[in-house]
């Protein structure tokens, strides 16, 4: 079941993108979207960005032209191993310069890529070899990958294993692993040297690249469907945004920091920065003094990275210090933005930090915040050239409400995935007259302007009240002693569901109760949103693309409150009377 076929896609009226006639400058509104394959992008750079550094990593580059050459050769290797139109490969790699080899290799083959988190637990990351039907496995020899691939493959969950040596890309200063050799555990540096086939599998803008599995939802992962055609046309949309954006054509360095298997960076940072020949500073991890190395002494250009990554550059002693003059970019993605982080972000490094929304089903093209938007907690901001966003109603999804009305956002545009694999009945469910229907909550203002309140399914209903979560976490960020924080809802016997605290003090800051949170809150949240529970941890549970994670909290409430009968109404045990309050 396809998009398309979940409704009828008729013509935008004018008076259904207000966004255009409000800010007519910030993109090239009418500008061509058009599909093409990705080894037709490749070939593209190739051609025109050949002598240019594509990759720095460990301080080795490599260029356009040894980049499509290694990929065409493990492109050439995986056909001779029987891999081709309608298989599927699993990718375990991390920030390596052997995740863009292998990407681009199997787009050309005509298969599908299937990225594994190498962060997943086992189990998760056997469901989507399964569920994807992808049998053979690429991965690296690096002590924290290496034995997840020897375990998938032990169990069942992979039939071939291809490791790629680590070491090509000089030393890591990690210990070397032995590899078991077999004849289902081989080498994949060898296939880097298979003469190219007489010709290329037939590859085309409508079929699916991509399974990119849902992170942020209950239940087992869903493989979204990512087209070809659906990862240039938001390249595409990308660039038709001209709102302050440095010229495509001039010399970037670009920090490729956010992990290559999340869609966020796959399109942004590395098929965006292929497109436009930008040189990636490829990092595996991420830490604050890598970075302002990259930036005061590499001259990096652009910097995107999560809102965890922007909280720890702010709180840490050396970013002051820093020369942020080389930057032409900033911004943030992949989560909410907590408002008072942002602020303190852009005062850092001179710069108004970009942002917008999207989405794993819209690759992740959404919307993007313009420099006229004046700034505002949720600000998401207008959608991109070529995609449409409207607000429907919770209980009627083909009920558009008018500006200033909360509902869900729902999407459409040539970015937008095809469904979900394997699943017919979800993918009708998440359409509706041709939009893909978000789960995101939020309203738009007369000019177009978006706002996001939370996801849908992390909206708190406190006696009667809808509480956002995002909202209340942008309170709390305030407070001058809080580090990191998430609030989830926790059931509560007066109001049926209350807010709940769990935050990450700064170091050295004194001890924090409920009682002085919420007195702090008192002028910037209503009755209603305040939170009655409180759990100060030293760390929050993180998504391999570095979103701290509500639904791992969840979970944790919830077993807690099956294993202790004796709880009171917030969840709290004696035994956590030391650390966590809780308020009527």
């Amino acid at each position: 079941m396809t998009a398309e076929a979940a409704g009828a896609v008729a013509p935008a009226h004018p008076s259904d993108t207000p966004w255009r006639a409000a800010f007519p400058e910030a993109a090239d509104w009418d500008a061509p979207l058009p599909e093409g394959t990705v080894p037709a992008l490749l070939d593209a750079a190739v051609a025109r960005w050949a002598d240019r550094p594509a990759i720095e990593f460990r301080d080795r580059t490599i260029g356009y032209r040894e980049l499509g050459a290694m990929a065409d050769g493990l492109a050439a290797g995986l056909l001779a191993e029987g891999i081709g139109p309608g298989d599927a490969v699993g990718l375990l790699l991390p920030n390596t310069p052997w995740h863009p080899v292998c990407f681009f290799a199997v787009a050309r083959t005509g298969a599908r890529v299937v990225h594994l988190s190498p962060m997943d637990a086992p189990r998760e990351l056997a469901h989507k070899l399964r569920d994807s039907g992808a049998r053979l496995v690429l991965t690296t020899d690096l002590p924290g990958i290496l034995p997840t691939a020897l375990r998938l493959l032990g169990e069942g969950a992979a039939e071939r294993v291809l490791v790629g040596a680590d070491a090509r890309w000089g030393a890591s200063g990690l210990p070397a692993q032995d590899v078991p050799w077999s004849d289902r555990l081989r080498p994949l540096d060898p296939l880097l040297q298979t003469p190219p086939p007489a010709a290329w599998p037939a590859v085309s803008p409508g079929d699916v690249l991509l399974l990119q599995y849902t992170g942020g939802t209950t239940g087992l992962p869903k493989g979204a469907m990512l087209t070809h055609g659906n990862l240039t046309a938001a390249i595409a949309i990308y660039r038709a945004w001209r709102d302050g954006v440095p010229a495509a054509d001039l010399p970037r360095r670009v920090i490729a920091v956010l992990p290559l298997f999340h869609i966020f960076a796959l399109t942004t940072i590395l098929l965006r920065g292929v497109a436009d020949g930008h040189e990636l500073l490829l990092r595996t991890r991420f830490d604050v003094p890598t970075l302002l190395r990259d930036i005061a002494e590499k001259r990096a250009t652009d910097f995107a990275g999560v809102p965890t990554m922007w909280t720890a550059l702010v709180q840490h002693p050396e970013a002051a210090g820093c020369d942020f003059s080389s930057l032409r970019s900033a911004t943030s993605g992949g989560a909410p933005m907590p408002f008072e982080i942002e602020r303190r972000a852009e005062a850092l490094v001179g710069l108004r930090l970009r942002g917008g929304w999207g989405m794993t089903e819209t690759a992740p093209a959404g919307s993007r915040i313009p420099l006229g938007a004046a700034p505002r907690p949720g600000l998401i901001g207008i959608p991109l050239p070529g995609i449409e966003l409207r607000v429907v109603s919770l209980d009627e999804p083909r009920r558009v409400l008018p500006p200033g009305e909360s509902g869900e956002i729902a999407i459409r545009g040539p970015n937008v995935f095809k469904g979900y694999w394997n699943r017919p009945e979800e993918t009708r469910a998440a359409f509706a007259d041709g939009f893909f229907l978000t789960g995101d909550i939020g309203a738009m203002d007369a000019q177009g302007v978006f706002t996001l309140h939370d996801r849908r399914k992390n909206m708190i209903i406190s006696s009667g009240f809808n509480v956002y979560p995002a909202a209340v976490e942008g309170a709390i960020h305030e407070h001058p002693d809080v580090a990191e924080v998430v609030v989830i809802g926790v059931p509560d016997a007066y109001r049926g569901q209350a807010a709940k605290a769990f935050v990450v003090p700064r170091p050295g800051a004194p001890a924090m109760t409920l009682e002085s949170l919420r007195e702090f809150l008192t002028d910037r949240l209503g009755r209603h949103e305040m939170p009655a529970a409180l759990e100060i941890r030293d760390s929050l549970p993180r998504s391999p693309a570095g979103k701290l994670l509500a639904r791992v909290l969840l979970e944790e409430e919830r077993a807690r409150a099956e294993a202790t009968m004796g709880t009171d109404e917030a969840g709290a045990t004696p035994e956590q009377d030391k650390r966590e309050g809780t308020a009527p």
